[in-house]
């Protein structure tokens, strides 16, 4: 079958692109779709560096005590068993 976004087909797309939003819209199309991509950029470092944060807070609190702590709430579906 071979490359689908080779040589005449991509003209093909181009073109019907084309006629769907116009040629006054293009630039308009290709700015928002840069400043949408240029945000998630953003966005996804922020979440990367929010994960190291607590990453790097989060070690040395235990490897201190030297036991691990857990940040889940206990399970509510069955009571405590008393002994």
């Amino acid at each position: 079958m071979g490359n689908l976004f080779a040589g005449p087909h991509l003209w093909i797309i181009l073109i019907i692109i084309l006629l769907l939003f116009g040629a006054a819209k293009l630039p308009a199309l290709a700015k928002s779709m840069g400043q949408s991509a240029r945000v998630f950029r953003g966005e996804m470092k922020a979440m990367k560096a929010e994960d190291a944060a607590d990453k790097a807070d989060a070690a040395p609190a235990d490897t201190a005590s030297g036991t691990t702590t857990s940040t889940e709430a206990p399970s509510t579906d069955t009571p405590p068993r008393s002994s």
